[in-house]
Formats: C-alpha cells, sequence, structure tokens
C-alpha cells in the first residue's frame, strides 16, 4: 500500500516538475528566446557577477556546448561582451547595454512575478518547501550514486547522478 501511496505522488511531483519546466519553456518562445538564452540572461541577472562559461555550465546544469552556441550567438546580436576573465583561459560574460535592455523586458519581469509567486506562500512554508526540495534532491542523488556507483567506479560523483 505505501509503494502504491509513494508512486501516486511520485507522479504527481514529476507532472508538477513537468509543467514548471512547460511554463519556462513556454515563456522563453513567448520572449523570443531559446530555453538556453533564457536561462543564461536569467542566470546573468541572479547571480553575482561576472560569471564565466564554465559558471554558467555550473549553475544550468547544462553541457558546456550548449551554453557556447547560445552565447555565440547572443554576442553576435550584440546582448553579451566577452571580457578578459580571471586568467588567461576564460573569459568573463557581460551584458551589453542591448542585452540590459532585452533583460528590462524579459527574464526582469519573470523574476519579479517568481518573486510575487514565492511571496503569496508565507515564509515558513517558503522555508519548509525549500527544505523539503532540498531534502529530496540530496536523497534521489544519494540513491542514484548507490546504484551506478558500482557500475562506474573510476567516475566522480559531483553534479551529474551517473
Amino acid at each position: 500500500m505505501q509503494e502504491e501511496k509513494t508512486g501516486d505522488c511520485l507522479w504527481e511531483y514529476n507532472n508538477i516538475l513537468k509543467e514548471n519546466e512547460n511554463i519556462y519553456r513556454d515563456l522563453a518562445r513567448k520572449l523570443g528566446l531559446s530555453v538556453c538564452q533564457f536561462w543564461i540572461l536569467y542566470t546573468l541577472r541572479t547571480e553575482s557577477l561576472p560569471l564565466s562559461q564554465k559558471d554558467i555550465c555550473t549553475s544550468l546544469y547544462l553541457p558546456k556546448q550548449t551554453i557556447n552556441s547560445a552565447l555565440k550567438k547572443m554576442e553576435s546580436e550584440g546582448y553579451l561582451a566577452l571580457t578578459s576573465g580571471k586568467d588567461h583561459r576564460s573569459k568573463d560574460i557581460m551584458l551589453t547595454s542591448k542585452g540590459i535592455l532585452l533583460c528590462e523586458r524579459t527574464v526582469d519581469q519573470i523574476i519579479a512575478m517568481e518573486r510575487s509567486a514565492f511571496a503569496d506562500l508565507s515564509e515558513e512554508k517558503q522555508e519548509f518547501f525549500l527544505s523539503l526540495f532540498r531534502q529530496y534532491t540530496n536523497l534521489l542523488k544519494t540513491h542514484m550514486h548507490e546504484t551506478f556507483r558500482s557500475e562506474r567506479n573510476d567516475r566522480k560523483y559531483e553534479n551529474t547522478i551517473i
């Protein structure tokens, strides 16, 4: 009986997660951005600057090539500038004035809506939601690592499951 209940909850959780992802996918399309471009701009507006390509890959859990393609396109369109980074191998990603204007009419509005929706929850519910979601994510990673560790002993487990 417990497994059946867990299965129903898992289905609902996955359904909510997919619905949430779909909200952002639809928003990106309505704003004239690819999903990757949307999340890059979002990250540049919500993280401490300066950020390198590696920082963005780490933050978004996306492959370097995916981020690189989106960055090159956004740079060629005049939304981003790549400047010398912390070392000779990295470049910092900075918004141009055109990029800032793009953010103001796109991701900044989404961030404001997110903050408003989150603020509609009591502070206690906000903390509880984040605590449970973090706990579930950590447990899921633990179970994934335990399952795949025996198959791939030589691989480090950081931000990936296998």
